[in-house]
């Protein structure tokens, strides 16, 4: 199951998840062929071009390096189908799924794994049905207004965006193509950018609400701490509280999961010197330093992964992983620093 850093929503080359090219990219990369990694004599035939190719192929799996289908993930996963399945025959106030928790979280991660089983498993009920458009993945500009809203899906579904086109325009454009390619699930990424203490935000708010009563799909939410958060107020509050179910993401307990999760991790290194177990006797070490957080751990092992391949030394040790610069947040929580 492919991953990728919680704090961008983009895929493994670059090309945003928030257009559908950028999407349909994504869920074709999770379905290609695995890399091997090379036995030394065969790497020691390759020419020199041959070397490059083969060393920016491993950089590149590096960059999007295999995770196990976290509790998490599967949690939100199932659930998220479980609504899917019982929205379909519903006619107005279905269901939802907020995905909340702390940043760094794998928040992004669930999310766009949610949309990814949905379109695997559409395209495997309707085959040869290129038309349709199961997923549609956006991320909630800061401060958005509802054209902002309306802008984003109609980006995503590549509807031209003119600066003479106004929100009644872009919505009804939207809710056409949607119902056309039988969209079945909608994620929206960064919904704590709305704030319903301004008129603006509420404003916002009610343009998702209004497509989510247009489009007949799931709609699906991730956000930082979003149960503590303004969106949940009030009577717009109420009524998405109501209709929406939460799956809380957070830090990972140093487990039987953690110790898996390093372990997977390990297992889908492509590098020529490292000795398998290395990073499992290091998993309690892992935990202090990350403390937890599946985003800063993929971060620090795909960071060492990517320094072992650039520097030759082809393993990951423990001073490698010190080499790797933790992000403020966790650098905030080691022992001995300020804050």
């Amino acid at each position: 199951m492919t991953t990728m850093p919680d704090s961008g929503p983009h895929d493994d080359f670059g090309q945003y998840l928030t257009v559908l090219p950028g999407w349909q990219h994504f869920v074709a990369s999770t379905t290609s062929t695995t890399m091997t990694v090379l036995t030394k004599n065969e790497y020691d035939t390759l020419s020199k071009e041959e070397k490059y190719d083969y060393d920016e192929d491993r950089l590149d799996h590096h960059a999007r390096l295999q995770v196990v289908a976290t509790s998490t993930v599967r949690r939100t996963v199932t659930c998220g189908r479980r609504l899917t399945v019982l929205n379909r025959g519903a006619i107005s106030a279905r269901r939802g799924l907020i995905v909340t928790g702390p940043a760094n979280t794998g928040k992004t991660i669930a999310l766009t794994q949610l949309g990814l089983a949905h379109e695997l498993q559409d395209r495997r009920r309707h085959p040869g049905q290129d038309e349709r458009i199961p997923v549609i993945y956006i991320t909630v500009p800061p401060a958005a207004t509802p054209r902002m809203i309306a802008a984003e899906f109609a980006r995503f579904l590549g509807l031209p965006v003119l600066r003479s086109s106004n929100i009644t325009d872009l919505t009804e454009a939207v809710v056409g193509v949607c119902t056309k390619a039988r969209t079945g699930l909608v994620l929206v990424d960064e919904i704590h950018n709305i704030s319903l203490q301004t008129r603006t935000g509420a404003d916002a708010s009610d343009t998702l609400k209004y497509f989510s009563e247009r489009i007949p799909a799931t709609f699906a939410y991730a956000g930082i701490d979003i149960e503590d958060s303004s969106l949940l107020t009030g009577t717009r509050g109420d009524q998405i509280a109501a209709r929406f179910t939460a799956v809380d993401t957070h830090p990972f307990p140093y487990n039987a999961e953690w110790k898996a999760l390093v372990a997977q991790l390990e297992a889908n290194l492509l590098l020529h010197q490292h000795k398998p177990g290395t990073l499992t006797r290091l998993d309690r070490f892992l935990h202090t330093r990350t403390g937890g957080m599946i985003g800063t751990l993929s971060h620090q092992l795909r960071g060492a992964a990517v320094d072992a391949i650039l520097t030759g030394t082809e393993m990951i040790t423990k001073a490698g992983l010190l080499a790797v610069d933790l992000d403020i947040a966790s650098r905030r929580k080691q022992p001995g620093t300020d804050g």
